[in-house]
């Protein structure tokens, strides 16, 4: 995209939108929306200021997003999902607010490594059995920091064999485990792959790829629509759409492949602005790009 046409989106012009509904892919977005497959956005609760917390929501709900991407902690960590309790209060805080869990995430394995720590396992079929509970479909597992398994054959073949317990389960409830790692889309395949179950996903992080130096747009299309369980839009140090990360090339490949759920935003602050400022940017971007929810 050229930069004219940068600042005519930046600036929410009526020819920059021109422009956007112009192309095939944009009307193919549109008519998923008259369908009811529209996009729904969200952010991560550690980036809106609000880990594992249920005040995320009314953050969330200032900014203007549809739902959170809430944190799965340790067991007997601060709001424990494991307790009904604590998963009540957050059900309430949904009805309150309106707004959707849109995912719960295991951010705790880039310190405690699900390739390496015993107790991971418990941990991950924890999250099985509260995903359901919440109504919920999908949970990010973590694959960055100390758990880290790019390049290390053998950590990528305990991840195989630990997944392959517990896919059955996840299968049984009907949701979904997403990795979420440096590797490119061909290792994510073999992973997927050797696990061998629609209950493992890749959870593609278009900011993450990026900085890995893959083609982000081929690998979406690579992986598809069945082996992307959810989406993370995220700018290190910039605001979505004026950082690294072209999105206009990142919403054909998503339309190519009908893809249609949640995009949960991550990162994208910039100093001079709250934090509140700068997600109702991001999200007000993104339903220039995307067609919005319902």
């Amino acid at each position: 995209m050229n930069c004219i046409t940068r600042r005519q989106y930046l600036a929410g012009s009526l020819s920059g939108l021109g422009i956007l509904a112009a192309s095939p892919r944009w009307e193919a977005l549109a008519r998923a929306r008259e369908q009811g497959a529209a996009f729904k956005i969200g952010a991560c609760d550690w980036s809106i200021g609000n880990t594992q917390k249920p005040e995320a929501f009314a953050v969330a709900k200032e900014i203007g997003l549809d739902g959170v991407e809430v944190s799965f902690g340790e067991p007997g960590s601060a709001n424990d999902l494991r307790d009904a309790a604590v998963r009540a209060a957050y059900q309430e805080v949904c009805r309150t607010t309106g707004l959707e869990i849109s995912s719960l995430a295991m951010g705790l394995l880039n310190r405690v490594p699900y390739a390496t720590d015993p107790r991971t396992e418990q941990w991950v079929a924890d999250v099985v059995q509260v995903l359901p509970k919440l109504g919920v479909k999908c949970c990010l597992l973590a694959f960055f920091g100390d758990g880290d398994i790019k390049g290390d054959q053998a950590k990528q073949a305990e991840v195989i064999r630990r997944l392959k317990k517990v896919a059955p389960a996840a299968e049984q409830a009907g949701v979904v485990l997403g990795i979420e790692s440096w590797l490119n889309a061909d290792d994510h395949l073999r992973i997927l792959d050797g696990v061998g179950s629609p209950a493992v996903q890749v959870y593609y992080d278009v900011c993450n790829m990026t900085d890995q130096g893959y083609d982000i747009c081929k690998e979406i299309r690579q992986l598809g629509k069945e082996r992307i369980c959810q989406i993370h839009i995220k700018e290190n140090g910039a605001l979505i759409g004026q950082g690294k990360v072209d999105l206009l090339p990142v919403r054909d490949a998503i339309a190519d492949i009908g893809y249609h759920g949640w995009l949960i935003l991550e990162g994208a602050t910039v100093r001079g602005k709250s934090l509140v400022e700068c997600y109702q940017h991001n999200q007000k971007y993104l339903r220039t790009l995307f067609p919005a929810g319902g």
